[in-house]
């Protein structure tokens, strides 16, 4: 060794004799005197953990954010018992609650919210969910209006099919994905979005040409479903801007077509490199992820995960494309003519497109000012209350701006008739019904929002079968699955432990 030799005691003396002793073995502490000496008490080992875990004791607003801390940490009823001698985590989180003084530390500048949500970028994702509505300007010759199946032009059927089979596979895609994701593993969400999206244009593809129609309508249905599953790609993978920029041969062309005719082979173009766009991008995005590391550790996500998913899509795409064409398959199933001064389903569901980056922007909105809620309530009841508030307050924004651009579109909509009350409020519940259930799916309550809305959508479907009113059914079907989704959101969501 090549120390300081000033640092190293004289070779003579009892210095010297304690610094040749071995190291590893350390020196007895000198007893005190039998005056001195303190009775020995054994520590508590409820008293260690309290102070290891002062911080999330003291910021918990009840016994059971702790209790969840615990069993996330792995600790086990038996554990609680021969460690602290508590029969269950639960009494010892209810201990440990009422040993440790609250200290709220508030909404400082401090405290970084993980659920605050960029506006841009929720505004982005709204334009992308409404854009491809100019796809069906552009494509509108493709189909027959002369000849008509199931009260709508020949082809429409089969499109609708493939969005409804798009939908719902997409819907699971998107939740396996951002699984991989979540875990880290951003290769493997790439070998499964190339993979299911792959499949998922191929089974809408398939749907449409198995309900039929003329060729070029057929054609159209497929290249929609290269899209959904090339967009689909693009979102999961936070592509936003690039689906945008995608989408931009589109939207300039159906601008044009509302200024000048324009023939329909350059439509059809238009349409081409759109599809074109999309595709190449998302495979650009995928090559970037198979370069990314494989994972370090072996994980499976099983496939039953996605079934409620799936579920869920199908039943939102059914309520969704009832809204739209449910006065036009009434009438074709009743045999009577279509009314004079057009269909306000055009205008509904641009409103609801042009919404969804709203939603999007609220959902986000409601997370942030729950786990802000977290910090500053001083108990569960009050939690319960603030969060009950912010989630009607959220519902409550999202509607009126939903009326507003129904109210807007119906103005401005070429044709369009004048505002019903009626299909107005009907809606207003579809989209108080799909944000409740968004926002519970969130939450990992996807078979309570697949089923309540598979029952919703399962009632209109059989109601336009037997040939009622369609806006009633509307109002009856989407009104009750809103006021039980809220009836559900409500008690859940005034959880503490849902929010951590």
């Amino acid at each position: 060794m090549s120390g300081p030799l000033h640092l190293v005691a004289e070779e003579t003396g009892e210095d010297w004799d304690r610094t040749v002793q071995l190291r590893t073995l350390p020196r007895p502490r000198p007893r005190p005197a039998e005056a001195e000496r303190a009775p020995e008490l054994s520590a508590d080992p409820i008293d260690e953990l309290a102070e290891r875990l002062a911080d999330l004791c003291a910021y918990a607003v009840h016994p059971y954010e702790i209790a969840a801390f615990l069993e996330s940490d792995g600790m086990t009823d038996q554990q609680a018992a021969l460690v602290y001698g508590r029969p269950d985590a639960f009494t010892l989180a209810e201990e440990l609650f009422a040993r440790v003084p609250r200290r709220y530390r508030g909404t400082g500048a401090e405290f970084s919210n993980p659920w605050r949500a960029d506006p841009w970028r929720c505004l982005v994702r709204g334009l992308v969910f409404a854009l491809p509505g100019f796809g069906y300007l552009l494509g509108a010759h493709l189909f027959a209006p002369g000849r008509t199946q199931f009260g709508l032009p020949a082809g429409a059927a089969a499109l609708a099919v493939a969005t409804l089979a798009g939908w719902g596979w997409n819907q699971g895609l998107a939740h396996r994905a951002y699984g991989w994701l979540g875990r880290g593993q951003r290769r493997a969400a790439g070998h499964c979005l190339t993979w299911g999206a792959s499949a998922g244009a191929a089974l809408a593809t398939g749907a449409a040409w198995a309900v039929g129609g003329p060729p070029a309508a057929l054609w159209f249905a497929a290249g929609q479903s290269v899209y959904l599953a090339s967009a689909t790609v693009l979102l999961v993978l936070g592509r936003e801007t690039v689906l945008l920029a995608a989408l931009a041969p589109s939207t300039v062309g159906a601008g044009v077509v509302l200024a000048v005719p324009v023939p329909g082979a350059v439509r059809t173009g238009v349409l081409l490199v759109t599809t074109a766009l999309a595709l190449g991008l998302a495979g650009r995005e995928l090559v970037r992820c198979f370069r990314e590391p494989a994972g370090t550790t072996d994980v499976y996500l099983p496939f039953r995960d996605e079934v409620p998913q799936v579920l869920f899509g199908l039943a939102a795409g059914t309520m969704t494309l009832i809204a739209g064409l449910g006065d036009t398959l009434h009438q074709a199933l009743a045999h009577t003519a279509a009314p004079t001064g057009g269909s306000p389903a055009g205008p509904q569901m641009a409103a609801l497109s042009l919404s969804l980056g709203l939603a999007e922007w609220l959902l986000f909105r409601y997370r942030e000012l729950a786990v802000g809620a977290l910090r500053t309530s001083h108990g569960p009841a009050e939690f319960t209350r603030r969060t009950t508030g912010y989630l009607l307050g959220c519902l409550a924004c999202y509607l009126t701006v939903v009326a507003l651009l129904d109210a807007a579109a119906a103005l401005l909509w070429p044709g369009a008739p004048r505002l019903d009350a009626a299909a107005l409020a009907a809606l207003v519940l579809l989209g108080a019904a799909l944000w409740l259930a968004l926002l519970l799916n969130a939450f990992g309550l996807s078979w309570t929002t697949a089923l309540v809305c598979a029952a919703c959508a399962g009632y209109q479907v059989t109601a336009l079968l037997a040939g009622t009113a369609p806006t009633a059914d509307r109002l009856a079907g989407c009104g009750g699955a809103a006021l039980l989704l809220t009836l559900i959101a409500v008690p859940v969501l005034g959880r503490t432990t849902k929010h951590r």
